[in-house]
C-alpha cells in the first residue's frame, strides 16, 4: 500500500518549508523501535528519501536498533520543526522493511569517503575500549582501502518505514492545536482530526 499523494505531498512541502526557514537539519527524526524484550528505544536519525513506498533511513543492521527492527519490525517517527510556523510535528508509524542492494548501494557510493571508511571500522551500539581503538580501526580500514572505491559493508544498508499511519500537528496558540490524522484502512486512507 502506498502512501496518499497527498500526504506526501504535504510532507514535502512541510520538508521544504523547514529547510528554507532555517531548521538546522530538516531531516532529522527521532525513530522509536522496540525490541523482543518489549523494551523502546529512541535515537535521533537523518531521513534519506521519502517517496510513496515511505521513509528510509541507513544504519548498521547489527546495531542496536537494527536488532531491534530485526526481533520487530514495525517503528515510528517523529519530526519536529520548532521554527516553522507555531511548531509543526509529523508523526509516522508503520513496518519496516529493509531496502533493497542497488538502493542501499548507491546511496553508499554517495556518502564521504570518510563516513564510507566508518561504517568498516566502527562496531555500532557496542562496547568501546577507547577513543584510541577506533582511531587505530580507522586506520586499518583506510589501509585496507587504499586507492580503491569503499565497498558497502554487508552489515550497513537501508530500511523504509512503510507508513499505516501519519499525523500532521500544527502549534496554535493557547495549547489549541490542530491535528490532521491520517490512518491507513484496507487499501485507503482515512483522514481524521483530533482534539489537540
Amino acid at each position: 500500500m502506498t502512501l496518499d499523494p497527498a500526504i506526501l505531498d504535504t510532507f514535502r512541502a512541510l520538508l521544504a518549508e523547514a529547510g528554507a526557514c532555517g531548521e538546522p537539519e530538516p531531516t532529522a527524526m527521532v525513530l522509536s523501535t522496540v525490541g523482543a524484550d518489549g523494551h523502546v528505544s529512541s535515537r535521533a536519525v537523518l531521513l534519506k528519501d521519502v517517496d510513496a513506498r515511505g521513509f528510509v533511513f541507513y544504519t548498521n543492521t547489527l546495531s542496536h536498533k537494527g536488532r531491534q527492527l530485526a526481533e520487530h519490525p514495525r517503528a515510528a517517527l517523529l519530526f519536529l520543526w520548532k521554527s516553522l510556523r507555531n511548531q509543526v510535528q509529523v508523526r509516522v508509524e508503520g513496518t519496516v522493511a529493509p531496502v533493497d542492494a542497488a538502493e542501499a548501494d548507491a546511496y553508499f557510493a554517495s556518502r564521504p569517503r570518510e563516513s564510507q571508511v566508518g561504517a568498516w571500522a566502527s562496531d555500532q551500539s557496542r562496547p568501546l575500549a577507547s577513543r584510541d581503538m577506533l582511531d587505530a580501526r580507522l586506520a586499518e580500514a583506510e589501509r585496507r582501502f587504499a586507492g580503491a572505491p569503499v565497498p558497502r559493508p554487508p552489515h550497513w544498508s537501508g530500511y523504509r518505514v512503510q507508513p499505516d499511519l501519519v499525523e500532521f500537528w500544527y502549534g496554535v496558540a493557547h495549547r489549541l492545536h490542530e491535528r490532521h490524522q491520517h490512518r491507513r484502512e484496507g487499501g485507503t486512507w482515512r483522514r481524521t482530526l483530533l482534539f489537540p
